[in-house]
């Protein structure tokens, strides 16, 4: 069963859904009682919390190798360790590496949409968790996290960065310090969904800035942005530009979900 619009906001507001998160389930027994465990995709009832029931999780399309050593995306076959993609060849990335836990499809876009807009940040520790399991690479040699940030008017109507919630999780898992205040989204834009790639990238020109206080966070540092998902990288690469212009060594980025190639 899909979430509709209707449910995934019922699922995200009222003082239930307050409640489920000022509450350790593991500490508070009761809150099994109150709240059973349910999916986080389809809402169908199961065991314990924070994992997907065996037909979503079925239907979730990780990213696994072999894929493009630069862009992350899969490959149908084993071309040998470092292929590259065409799109990776044709368009190098200003960003070091991408990596993605699974494809935008199916769970992984409930999941995304829940988290996003549904106020589900309960959710962001079991996305960061397949997250770590695909940046294991990038994340080897990374200095600090740094989340793809939203403008302050976009933060203050949805109340939190699904960007930034990703990016405590993942810092709670491998220790890495979580750089939330070293890029800001200076400029507001136009929402992203349903523009084209040259229209997203016209539209984040002069988006992003790095305050002065936090250059000694970027320069010289080996950074990894972290976003929800990557669609066609115009917002990957603006945020890039402006951390490498601040000094940063190198960039990578890591998300949750990856657009399939070709769908836009």
């Amino acid at each position: 069963m899909r979430l509709d619009g209707e449910t995934k906001q019922s699922l995200g507001s009222g003082l239930a859904d307050r409640f489920r998160k000022s509450i350790s389930f593991a500490a508070h027994p009761i809150a099994d009682f109150l709240f059973p465990p349910a999916c986080p995709s389809c809402g169908r009832m199961q065991a314990q919390h924070g994992a997907l029931c065996p037909t979503c999780w079925s239907g979730l399309t990780l990213i696994e190798r072999p894929f493009c050593d630069v862009l992350g995306t899969p490959f149908p076959y084993d071309y040998g360790g470092g292929a590259l993609s065409p799109e990776a060849i044709a368009n190098p990335p200003v960003f070091s590496r991408l990596r993605s836990a699974c494809l935008f499809e199916g769970p992984a876009r409930e999941l995304v949409h829940a988290l996003k807009y549904g106020d589900r940040t309960e959710l962001a520790p079991m996305m960061a968790r397949w997250m770590q399991r695909a940046g294991t690479d990038i994340l080897a040699d990374c200095d600090g996290l740094v989340p793809v940030p939203l403008h302050r008017m976009r933060r203050l109507s949805r109340r939190y960065n699904q960007a930034a919630e990703l990016s405590r999780a993942l810092s709670a898992l491998t220790a890495i310090p979580a750089l939330d205040t070293v890029l800001y989204r200076s400029r507001s834009t136009e929402r992203q969904v349903g523009l084209r790639k040259t229209a997203r990238q016209q539209n984040l020109k002069g988006a992003f800035s790095v305050p002065e206080q936090a250059l000694p966070n970027i320069i010289g540092r080996r950074l990894v942005l972290v976003d929800d998902v990557y669609t066609t990288g115009a917002t990957a690469s603006a945020a890039t530009k402006v951390l490498l212009r601040a000094g940063a060594a190198n960039v990578s980025v890591l998300t949750f979900a990856m657009v399939a190639p070709g769908i836009i």
